[in-house]
């Protein structure tokens, strides 16, 4: 029977989400046929550890789902053992990569690819502990449903199935390796409150992340469409569109990935950078590889935590991350843009160590246009003003180690790419606890 693997990573409360997820999965479960895992990987502090605990215990239980809630320690245990079945990986540098002590989004989900493939599971599918799902008719409306409809079938089996199909010539034999859905409900970034004081300063800032050389108008457009998702759109009736699905119209609460795929390249391991877990869905369009766009969207919704001043000075300082890291993707995104098809191999699959490459030569670019992000930076916080003001003066005080921290993170990237098809064969057979 098929195993997939629903997964939820979180440091934060969030006991009306997991039982949220609970009902996804005992759907997937009934309506597919299938045996859903449903993974919970816990980076809270220990108050709120316990209550997830209580939370998963009250689960209903539910035909072919198995539910694993793993602590740090439970998780830390796993990457260990991998590591040490693995021939060659660094051990004195790879746990630190794959669970490193400040937030990573990239890594947490690389740690779900890999008991994804212990528990013998042929994809991902990943929500986040700030949604929650949208109704219709009184019923809730699971990206489930798509994902398991859809996901590594050939292309062309399932294109009369989808709404509509924008496949390009000579990809219909490919498998769909993605399939993924945005958000409506507030930004998916803290950048709102930006745009109502100073709309310019907000483009100026949100134009930072897109590549030189595009087109005036198409900055706009961007900048435009940029963290909105879909906007205020209420699910009414499924639509889909078969075809590489761009990074700009699905989020990471609501995707799913072909094992084809993860097991090969894993998320760069960036700390505190938001949008550091977008990777393989560039790759796979620029690889022209099919997937699948639905419009079931989760609600995205804001935490009390990032109201609070820490929690607002570290969102932004994740959002400043996020830009410097833009200047070393971008150069990596125009080379596997330019690549197309040459980034698989003969069977189809992702070239790794051509991806390895691209990032490895990355880390040469010159520091200047970091230099740049952060003047730009500096100057946009202070005209803000307020608390802005605090995160420019840090800026200042960090500087240095945020343009090489921005570096570094490309060149562990690379070496975590190195070694990570040698971690997820390790991972087979790997024992796993916190199951129930």
């Amino acid at each position: 029977m098929r195993r997939v693997c629903l997964t939820l990573p979180t440091h934060r409360a969030c006991t009306g989400t997991i039982a949220a997820i609970g009902e996804e999965a005992a759907y997937g479960a009934r309506r597919f046929d299938v045996e859903v895992h449903l993974l919970i990987l816990d980076s809270s502090p220990a108050p709120v550890l316990a209550e997830h605990r209580r939370a998963v215990a009250a689960l209903p239980p539910s035909p072919g789902v198995t539910v694993h809630h793993l602590d740090e320690d439970e998780q830390r245990a796993f990457l260990h053992a991998v590591i040490d079945r693995s021939a060659g990986a660094p051990p004195d540098r790879l746990p630190e990569l794959m669970l490193p002590s400040r937030v990573s989004y990239g890594a947490c989900t690389n740690r779900a690819f890999l008991i994804a493939q212990a528990l013998g599971c042929t994809s991902v599918h990943r929500r986040d502990s700030d949604s929650r799902y949208q109704h219709l008719d009184g019923e809730p409306v699971f990206p489930l449903h798509q994902e398991l409809t859809y996901l590594g079938r050939r292309a062309d089996a399932v294109r009369e199935s989808a709404t509509r199909s924008k496949l390009p010539p000579g990809t219909g034999e490919r498998r769909v390796t993605l399939a993924g859905g945005s958000f409506v409900g507030e930004m998916s970034v803290d950048v709102a409150e930006i745009r109502d004081l100073d709309p310019d300063t907000y483009r100026e800032l949100i134009g930072l992340s897109i590549p030189d050389g595009y087109p005036e108008i198409w900055r706009g457009h961007l900048i435009d469409e940029s963290f909105r998702g879909a906007g205020d759109t209420a699910f009414d009736g499924d639509r889909t569109t078969l075809a590489p699905v761009s990074p700009m119209r699905v989020d990471m609460c609501n995707i799913a990935l072909d094992h084809e795929v993860y097991r090969r390249v894993p998320l760069p391991p960036a700390t505190d950078t938001i949008g550091s877990d977008y990777f393989l869905i560039h790759l796979l369009h620029d690889a022209r590889m099919p997937g699948v766009q639905h419009n079931r969207h989760i609600v995205n919704f804001h935490t009390a935590e990032r109201r609070t001043d820490d929690g607002f000075v570290a969102y932004q300082l994740r959002f400043v991350k996020f830009l410097l890291s833009k200047a070393y993707l971008n150069a990596v995104y125009a080379r596997t843009a330019a690549a197309g098809d040459a980034l698989l191999d003969a069977e189809g699959h992702i070239r790794a160590g051509e991806i390895a490459g691209f990032v490895r030569d990355s880390t040469g670019l010159d520091r200047a246009s970091g230099a740049h992000r952060l003047d730009v930076l500096d100057d946009a916080y202070r005209r803000l003003g307020d608390r802005y003001k605090t995160v420019a003066d840090l800026l200042v005080e960090r500087r240095s180690r945020l343009l090489d921290e921005a570096r570094e993170d490309m060149a562990d990237f690379a070496l975590l790419i190195d070694h990570w098809e040698a971690l997820t064969r390790a991972s087979a057979g790997t024992g796993l606890a916190g199951t129930r």
